[in-house]
């Protein structure tokens, strides 16, 4: 027998024993293109979108034209010096950002397109970003951001019940109230952010306090910011130090 006629009877054999064992779990199957399709994401984790194609008719992502890009002064300022603390420019894309969504209220394309102007990048490269975080927003939001800490350490403090006592609080006032996980100041739990001012430790009567202090154009629970809570050690502290001292570190 030679080596094509021993190849064809291993074949056959084989062959053979998958029949014969066909009925222990179901037929078996030679080729992994002949399996089903595999139903996948279901729950729709995938991004929409993407299992469809790429448009290769639309034009190549392009750095805005300065020409044709206009740019408030004050913001291309910002964003330039913002830029010139970095020694890699684009490292400076989050504060930019920042400072956009501050001047536009959120970071719309337009807003997007100026940055990527000034900072000579893509708005696609910009908007990976932006979407990639949860402190940007991409569609029109309240002036003002309240993100309440809801992880943990801050839920066991009551956390969970301050949240639905802002969220009534801030009913009908340009107030934007969201639990966030983790702002990283268990010390000092539970506590939100609020407009980037650390507070707490809270309780429900600082939700009306907080929007109070908001639509009066207040600093918000002044005497309840982290900035203003005593270092761990009294002497260390600067001799500018103007905080809030605790009980017992008067002077």
């Amino acid at each position: 027998m030679n080596e094509r006629e021993t190849r064809a009877l291993k074949r056959e054999v084989s062959v053979e024993h998958r029949s014969q064992n066909a009925g222990l779990d179901g037929p078996r199957r030679t080729s992994i293109d002949s399996r089903p399709p595999v139903k996948r994401y279901e729950h729709g984790s995938r991004v929409p979108g993407w299992d469809e194609p790429v448009d290769l008719t639309k034009p190549p992502a392009t750095v805005p034209d300065p020409a044709v890009t206009a740019v408030p002064d004050e913001l291309r300022t910002n964003i330039e010096q913002a830029m010139a603390r970095y020694p890699d420019p684009k490292s400076a894309s989050i504060p930019a950002l920042h400072l956009a969504q501050r001047y536009h209220g959120w970071c719309s394309p337009e807003a997007i397109t100026q940055v990527a102007c000034v900072m000579r990048l893509t708005p696609a490269y910009l908007t990976s970003v932006a979407s990639f975080y949860d402190m940007f927003s991409l569609q029109p939001k309240p002036k003002n951001d309240v993100f309440v800490c809801t992880n943990i350490s801050c839920s066991l403090l009551g956390a969970d019940e301050f949240f639905e006592e802002m969220s009534v609080a801030a009913t009908g006032h340009d107030i934007g109230v969201r639990g966030f996980e983790c702002l990283g100041a268990c010390e000092i739990g539970p506590m939100a952010s609020v407009n980037g001012e650390y507070v707490g430790p809270l309780n429900l009567d600082d939700a009306r306090l907080i929007v109070e202090d908001l639509e009066a154009g207040r600093s918000v629970l002044e005497h309840k910011q982290l900035r203003n809570r005593a270092v761990a050690d009294p002497a260390g502290r600067v001799a500018e130090w103007s905080g809030i001292d605790p009980v017992g570190q008067e002077g």
